[in-house]
């Protein structure tokens, strides 16, 4: 069966490689990461960056299902492409007694090993977060930590060739079927899998059912012997109305190291690719950029920061806030919305993307 793969990033280039080690004859179909993001016309990815979280624990049971399966799985992809990309520095979610019920009971439902910590114990294990005093955490030590999103893309791509796929590098102007239009001419197929993240839409000619929303993220740079004390930091996910998230002293392709901290104060709509384009050209916004600041130097007193930039991303969101996993007809099928979660799991949910195709 060929099949052809529309959308090179993180879903699809795992569903790329599930295809391909099932016998499919496999065509991943997307650009390469431009080298100047800030003039480039064409299509974007969220996946240029090198730090995301991975863990187990989430609100909602479905994401610790696909997220758990992803993790397990890490060894294999890292195993078969021989790209390392996972960086087991443990991870943290912290917040009230309320929040921190919702993740102790979808822990329990889906069986993750994670150490519950009280406010003294919070204090005493990451003394270099100032929490407030009510705050308790729920801390994954195994399994758990961060990933670099550009080289699991790599490494599934990579693996996915050791399996036969084949990479056409061309931007994907629409889909017919089980035909994919590109710049370079007319593609058959007998099935196509469309997982093109923040531009599906777009891709699919349909009206918009996924809301794209911009997110700017901060990166503080810090020098070698802050990372050094910073050894023992996870990940962390903690409650606050930007819902943020925070990495740890992460070494970037510019050798500085730097801590990322994400988490926007409201949803600010992107309608259309060239809403999108406009956004990753303009490279995030200074107000939250400053914003990102103030709140990293109130969690974080003690880290001596040497300078902050930014960087934009997309996150793309269903309206049900689960990925859209479906058929839309005989030969075609969609694979997307990560609904802000989806690197960490998107090997299952590239996985379950091809499980549509291979049923058929």
């Amino acid at each position: 069966m060929r099949v052809g793969v529309v959308g090179a990033g993180l879903m699809g280039s795992a569903a790329a490689r599930h295809l391909a080690k099932a016998g499919c004859d496999v065509t991943l179909i997307g650009p390469d990461e431009p080298e100047d993001k800030r003039s480039h016309q064409g299509v974007h990815g969220s996946h240029y960056d090198e730090g995301r979280i991975t863990r187990h624990n989430a609100l909602k049971p479905f994401w610790v299902e696909v997220s758990a399966a992803s993790i397990a799985r890490y060894p294999e992809i890292e195993a078969e492409s021989g790209i390392a990309f996972f960086t087991e520095a443990g991870a943290l979610m912290a917040g009230s007694d309320a929040r921190m019920g919702q993740v102790d009971l979808a822990a329990q439902l889906c069986g993750v090993e994670s150490h519950a910590l009280g406010p003294d114990g919070l204090r005493d294990t990451f003394p270099f977060f100032d929490f407030p005093p009510d705050f308790s955490g729920a801390y994954e030590r195994r399994q758990a930590g961060h990933i670099s999103p550009r080289r699991l893309v790599a490494a599934q791509q990579k693996a996915a060739a050791e399996h036969g796929a084949k990479r056409l590098i061309a931007e994907v102007r629409g889909v017919e079927g089980g035909r994919v239009i590109t710049d370079d001419g007319l593609l058959a197929f007998d099935q196509v899998l469309v997982a093109a993240g923040g531009w599906t839409d777009a891709v699919l000619g349909r009206p918009p059912q996924l809301d794209v929303y911009a997110r700017t993220v901060a990166l503080f740079e810090i020098d070698a012997e802050q990372a050094a004390r910073l050894a023992s930091m996870p990940s962390l996910v903690y409650e606050a109305p930007e819902d943020p998230y925070l990495l740890p002293p992460i070494r970037y392709p510019d050798g500085r190291i730097y801590v990322k901290l994400g988490g926007d104060p409201e949803d600010v709509r992107l309608d259309g690719p060239e809403a999108v384009g406009q956004w990753f050209r303009a490279g995030g916004n200074a107000d939250v950029r400053d914003r990102l600041e103030a709140m990293i130097r109130a969690l974080m007193p003690t880290l001596a920061i040497r300078g902050v930039t930014m960087d934009a991303c997309v996150t793309s969101w269903t309206h049900d806030r689960l990925p859209e996993i479906r058929r839309l007809d005989d030969g075609l099928s969609v694979c997307t919305g990560g609904n802000g979660a989806g690197a960490k799991c998107s090997d299952e949910l590239g996985r379950r993307g091809a499980a549509l195709i291979l049923e058929n």
